[in-house]
């Protein structure tokens, strides 16, 4: 009976890799998950006395986000990657759902001015978080042993990829949530070896664009531009319009000094200074007041933790697919919390984007641990044969193409002839 079950635990070990980096993102998840519940109270609720509605739901979502975690991790991501085009299909059918005028509203009921959720009774749902997701997927499994990014014209096809969901997001419009899907790209598309130089003309070339597109932004947009710059310039006159939110969210963080307030006194500055969106896109000036700059930093490691545990994975992931997965994870998880946190110090204008783990919001905490389920898919299981290293290019300033890879697992039949596929 010994025998037999020793002898079952040993392919188990032979195919999952136990300790790995992938840990450092599960914990931190779960540091920035507690205190996003906790700061949620602290927003919503003054008194203290028993949990608001808000943290309670939150608390919920945080575990069914566990559940979905584990759920996500357990399968080889190589059979995840599988539905990467049916979930992607399924994301942008539901995205231009939200845009239809003729859907009832007790189905797609706009919120300050977005069409971006899809209302389920119990929940909301929004199909964008998921997409994130979905499109990591695709251009990962679209990436894994094609070479042809390596050229200029190779990234027209992800940047494809990238441009139905970002242009259908936009309309909704969510400019904020639109804006992380170029950093993610960009991340799957250096750890696949594009070059850098291509890259780099792409960002110059949009830079010098990006004034051309502001007589096509929307007022709003246009009056959170207007009022950063007002900021820089020290002007205090809008502190009661159009710059209330940010200058509300830096006073309470400035009120929260080095090591932050108690908690009561926290509860009442956060409720009669009446900051807006305090337990969503503003939670981070809560997390401030409460816990100081101390406890801010805390939070910003965290994310840097997060991120860094993910990208470790994607190093030490030999498999094509696997490391591309853990490269364009993380850029969305960073992107959004450097956002975020900048709107909430007033260096970047408002555009509507929440802190991952911490706001509320229960599909975008479900989605942040699914993403950290796929983190530790990728980490936990070893690669099947046969593979070939991860986009290792003998001369990147060589010919591009497939002679430059040098592949592995040629004794169980895998040749550069099935890169092509």
């Amino acid at each position: 009976m010994v025998r037999g079950s020793v002898a079952t635990s040993e392919p188990v070990r032979k195919a999952v890799r136990l300790v790995n980096f992938s840990w450092i993102t599960v914990l931190s998840s779960l540091a920035l998950s507690l205190i996003g519940v906790y700061c949620i109270d602290v927003g919503e609720n003054l008194g203290g006395a028993s949990m608001a509605p808000e943290a309670a739901k939150q608390a919920v979502f945080l575990v069914l986000g566990l559940i979905a975690c584990v759920t996500v991790a357990l399968p080889h991501y190589r059979f995840v990657g599988l539905f990467s085009w049916p979930l992607y299909l399924v994301c942008v059918g539901l995205l231009v759902i939200l845009l239809v005028p003729a859907v009832p509203s007790w189905l797609v009921r706009p919120r300050n001015g977005a069409r971006a959720w899809i209302n389920l009774g119990v929940v909301d749902f929004q199909p964008s978080e998921v997409a994130k997701i979905a499109f990591v997927l695709l251009v990962s499994r679209y990436l894994r042993y094609r070479s042809q990014h390596r050229r200029f014209k190779g990234l027209i096809v992800p940047g494809l990829f990238a441009a139905i969901p970002v242009g259908l997001i936009t309309v909704q419009p969510d400019l904020g949530t639109a804006s992380l899907f170029v950093p993610a790209l960009f991340a799957i598309l250096i750890a696949a070896g594009a070059r850098l130089r291509h890259l780099t003309l792409i960002v110059v070339c949009a830079a010098l664009a990006a004034p051309a597109a502001y007589p096509f932004l929307l007022d709003h947009q246009k009056t959170r531009i207007v009022g950063l710059v007002k900021q820089f310039q020290g002007d205090t006159t809008t502190a009661f319009d159009i710059n209330y939110q940010s200058i509300t969210a830096q006073t309470l963080i400035g009120a929260g000094e080095l090591t932050g307030r108690g908690d009561n006194a926290s509860r009442a500055l956060v409720h009669y200074n009446r900051l807006p969106e305090a337990h969503n896109d503003m939670i981070f000036a809560v997390v401030v007041n409460r816990f100081g700059m101390l406890g801010g930093l805390a939070v910003m490691g965290l994310f840097l933790l997060w991120v860094l545990g993910a990208w470790m994975v994607a190093a030490t992931c030999r498999d094509p697919l696997g490391r591309l997965i853990a490269a364009g994870l993380p850029a969305f998880i960073g992107a959004q919390a450097l956002i975020n946190i900048g709107m909430n110090l007033g260096v970047l204008p408002i555009i509507g984007i929440t802190l991952p783990f911490v706001s509320y919001g229960g599909t975008s905490l479900l989605t942040c641990w699914a993403m950290t389920g796929l983190i530790v898919n990728v980490a936990l299981h070893k690669p099947r044969p046969p593979f070939r290293a991860s986009f290792e290019y003998a001369d990147d300033e060589g010919p591009d193409s497939l002679a430059a890879v040098r592949p592995y697992g040629r004794s169980a039949g895998f040749s550069g002839r099935a890169l092509t596929r």
